[in-house]
């Protein structure tokens, strides 16, 4: 089966997500825990959370998928920035301790003119500092399209990142299509040559979910746009080869394409007619 959602507003509770996930005949989501371009984070309805887990199991949803605010910068040149960005990790991670076993993505961050290694250390720090034994939640580092001097658009920086973190039971990676291809990592022309190289160098078991996406790019353009399924440079034929893929088919798949939700129901709908039963 195809394990499919796309990014839901969380405005209206987590039933609400359910329930449209439920709508679009997707058995998972992804959401922001608060304000995409800001740091505030609605109360959490225990309520709301009780009646989601319960609909969860009855729909045999798969892991839901949280998404860190764009702002937040843990290896910022700004140490208030910084220090914000473990304020605001550590009150993530205890809130999705109520809907637990969950995962929660964000990108590894942009050290603005320190340097990669510099700012791989603040990332390291943030993590160390905020991760703890008894979490459920895995924490998944995006792989990044690398504009500007964002920090894991090469697999290798992302490898730098685990191999520092004490609890690396606890850390994963999310894979963008589009930021990966953007990145100059050619999963049109050759998908398995990626995928060896991402095992080589992270090892396929850290790689926890799929940001589905085309993009509105050509190959190794650096830019970041995200593009409607089929309608991109990674086009059908990627994306079919993609969720195919035998060691990618069984991982939860999260759409991210600039749709509102009858799209993203259109985007589904043809996805599970191209994935191989």
């Amino acid at each position: 089966m195809l394990n499919i959602g796309c990014h839901l507003s969380s405005s209206g509770g987590y039933v609400n997500m359910a329930k449209q996930a439920i709508e679009i005949n997707a058995n998972t989501f992804q959401f922001f825990t608060r304000n995409p371009r800001g740091f505030k984070a609605k109360a959490i309805d225990k309520d709301d959370v009780k009646e989601f887990l319960q609909i969860a199991k009855e729909n045999n949803f798969v892991k839901i998928l949280a998404h860190a605010p764009y702002t937040l910068n843990p290896c910022s040149a700004d140490k208030s920035i910084r220090d914000l960005a473990k304020e605001i990790l550590t009150d993530d991670l205890k809130r999705l301790e109520l809907t637990p076993n969950n995962m929660y993505n964000f990108h590894p961050g942009s050290h603005v003119g320190q340097g990669i290694q510099e700012g791989i250390k603040y990332i390291v720090e943030a993590l160390n500092e905020t991760l703890n034994k008894k979490q459920t939640t895995m924490i998944l580092l995006e792989t990044m399209a690398g504009k500007g001097s964002e920090i894991g658009s090469k697999f290798e920086e992302i490898r730098q990142i685990i191999d520092l973190i004490e609890l690396k039971d606890k850390i994963g990676v999310c894979l963008d299509t589009c930021h990966i291809y953007d990145a100059g990592y050619d999963i049109v022309n050759d998908l398995n040559g990626v995928l060896n190289d991402f095992d080589k160098v992270i090892g396929l078991s850290k790689l926890k979910a799929i940001h589905l996406n085309d993009s509105m790019n050509p190959f190794n353009n650096h830019k970041d746009r995200h593009q409607k399924i089929g309608q991109g440079s990674l086009g059908i034929k990627t994306i079919t080869n993609v969720i195919n893929h035998p060691k990618l088919r069984n991982l939860p798949f999260y759409l991210e394409t600039p749709n509102e939700i009858d799209g993203y129901a259109q985007e589904i709908k043809l996805l599970k007619s191209l994935y191989y039963l």
